[in-house]
């Protein structure tokens, strides 16, 4: 994809997905971290389902400390790799206090540094939580990047390396979610809907859906 498409590309996903925002419930940077931790290989609806019991519990670091792996297992266990998270998220939590004075750190290596947490959730608290232009490569967008030509790589880190350089920087941290979205729900794994798509005439895939019958 040529820059003026890739520019063309991106107005069109802002023009269809205007109030793009993530879809995690969450209120501070502390409950968007532990969303994100619990978000991996989940849907983020399962993990919105789960944290109002846990939030309720657990508000702040401190609070998650106290709780602990069982008690923090005990509101995720219909998530998957719920085991691993409860571990990851009372530890997590124990060194925010320990280091952070129960603060959620700005810094990328302050956050990759903590339990559970590697470049795409840093990359997505950096985003949302603190306004920085950062681009996390989730299934979705890796998928997006290589069908539509916007920045094919062979791995998560060289298709975001080739986003952050694509994309203009006034774009970059909006077009993170309307990636998403727009993986998520036209640009699907399984039957892309093509014919919906208001970026179609920018994408170079060459197996594009045409619109079912009566579509």
């Amino acid at each position: 994809m040529r820059p003026r498409a890739v520019r063309g590309f991106l107005a069109a996903l802002a023009a269809a997905w205007p109030e793009a925002a993530s879809e995690l419930h969450y209120t501070d940077p502390f409950t968007l971290l532990v969303a994100v931790v619990l978000s991996a290989q989940t849907t983020d609806a399962a993990v919105n389902k789960v944290t109002p019991g846990l939030f309720a519990a657990a508000p702040d670091a401190a609070a998650m400390a106290r709780l602990g792996e069982a008690g923090i297992g005990a509101h995720i266990r219909s998530l998957g790799l719920w085991q691993a998270k409860a571990r990851h998220l009372a530890e997590l939590a124990r060194l925010l206090v320990e280091r952070q004075g129960g603060a959620v750190p700005g810094a990328r290596a302050a956050l990759e540094a903590l339990p559970g947490v590697g470049r795409k959730t840093a990359n997505v608290v950096l985003n949302v939580a603190f306004g920085e232009a950062t681009m996390a490569v989730d299934t979705h967008v890796f998928r997006l990047a290589n069908r539509t030509g916007l920045a094919p790589g062979r791995t998560v880190r060289a298709v975001e390396d080739a986003l952050v350089a694509r994309i203009p920087r006034s774009m970059l941290r909006p077009a993170h979610h309307w990636l998403i979205l727009h993986g998520r729900y036209v640009c699907r794994a399984r039957r892309p809907e093509c014919w919906r798509c208001t970026a179609a005439r920018f994408c170079t895939f060459a197996e594009k859906a045409a619109a079912p019958a009566g579509k």
